[in-house]
């Protein structure tokens, strides 16, 4: 039988049900295709496998900076310190490459270590050991086996022999006077592919030591140096190319404001009838502190501070009622004359995880013979995209230290 179809005929039972079986195939092809491109769309998360995991070594010589008369040799055995040497274990991950932030920061990388590190002089520091969070990426490649890169590091360091220890050795150290400090470390490292899974390193380093003002003396320890190292990659990944609108994405300009609550708590000389008096005791310090910012680009991102701080052994001076060193006493100063309100240029670097940010400031309201002028150093860690940990340090005219920042802050895209 031959069926012959007019145009006229479109009611006919036999092109109503090719009608509905192509419209059936159609329907059926156009979800295939969808479910295709989903799939093909579909972009992993940052923590998701594969995830490049590697284990080192590192070897770092340095010379301490003669910061003080401690390291020069003003100490109980006249000996100066002019050297030191670490040994460091480190594990860190790459991201999945695949996914948004692992197509956005080749080669980022982060993780913890531990080092030991000694002075060659045991009886005057002791030999601590620090612990610490690392993070760095590469900025220049030479070729698909050598990079140049960056790292930054942040712990404490702890085991230090310090000012309450034995008295022919501890008791006179001005340049560390508690057993836990900070650890804080800048870098350059060239970096070379032996092996598809070995890596090998050479950097230059530097790392401060510092409590922060938390006790006193507090001179700290600086040193510059090298590092040598090796790495074992577990399992090596190739990098994806982000597509052109993720990039734009996250470089596209944007505002954004900081919001920081810290605390702290300091040590405080006071210079009474011209005598040079440390208080006893630690004091509380407070702060808040609102930065509007504009991101720049996915690594940048520059503003202003507006920074209100209290320090309650902040403008005590004129409130001296008698007594020298352990024994002065102080009325209690009105709440305004312990207060600071500044603003600073910040600027930070941007990075999934953390964020390193440092500021420049002067204080337009500032207590009775408080050096205006100050600096911060900062490193945000963030919980989630909007919640992020503080831990930072502030300083007076480079080289006085403040006091601690230590808090919680919350990040408002605009």
């Amino acid at each position: 039988n031959i069926l012959i179809l007019h145009p006229e005929s479109d009611t006919s039972p036999a092109l109503i049900k090719m009608k509905k079986l192509l419209f059936v195939l159609t329907l059926l092809a156009a979800l295939s295709a969808k479910a295709s491109i989903s799939s093909t769309d579909t972009i992993p998360g940052a923590f998701s496998s594969p995830m490049q995991w590697r284990v080192g070594v590192e070897l770092s010589p340095a010379y301490v900076a003669p910061t003080n008369s401690f390291l020069t040799g003003d100490n109980i055995y006249a000996h100066p310190v002019h050297a030191a040497m670490s040994a460091s274990l480190r594990t860190d991950f790459c991201f999945n490459p695949k996914s948004e932030k692992g197509m956005l920061y080749h080669g980022l990388y982060q993780g913890i270590g531990v080092d030991t590190r000694t002075f060659f002089s045991s009886r005057l520091l002791g030999t601590p050991v620090s612990a610490y969070v690392y993070q760095g990426a590469p900025f220049k490649h030479f070729g698909s086996r050598l990079w140049l890169g960056y790292e930054w590091r942040f712990g404490a360091a702890f085991g230090w022999r310090d000012r309450s220890g034995d008295r022919d050795a501890g008791f006179l150290n001005s340049a560390i006077s508690t057993r836990v400090t900070a650890h804080m470390g800048l870098g350059l490292k060239l970096t070379y592919a032996l092996a598809p899974r070995w890596q090998l390193s050479l950097g230059f380093e530097a790392t401060h030591f510092s409590n922060g003002n938390t006790s006193f003396p507090n001179s700290g320890i600086n040193t510059i140096g090298l590092s040598f190292g090796a790495s074992y990659v577990f399992n090596r990944i190739q990098y994806a190319e982000a597509p052109d609108y993720m990039k734009q994405d996250a470089d596209r300009p944007r505002w954004l404001l900081d919001i920081l609550a810290y605390g702290a708590w300091r040590k405080r000389h006071v210079i009474i009838e011209e005598i040079e008096t440390l208080l006893p005791g630690t004091y509380g310090v407070g702060g808040l502190q609102l930065s509007p910012m504009r991101k720049i680009n996915r690594w940048l991102t520059a503003g202003l501070a507006i920074d209100m701080q209290y320090d309650r052994s902040a403008g005590l001076g004129p409130y001296w009622q008698g007594g020298y060193y352990d024994e002065a006493s102080f009325s209690r100063p009105p709440f305004g004359k312990q207060l600071r309100i500044g603003t600073a240029a910040v600027a930070e670097l941007t990075m999934p995880i953390f964020a390193i940010s440092a500021g420049l400031g002067y204080d337009l309201l500032s207590p009775h013979g408080e050096m205006r002028f100050y600096q911060m150093l900062t490193v945000k860690a963030f919980v989630t995209d909007n919640i992020f940990l503080n831990a930072g340090y502030r300083l007076g005219n480079f080289k006085d230290p403040q006091n601690l920042m230590l808090g919680i802050g919350a990040r408002i895209y605009r």
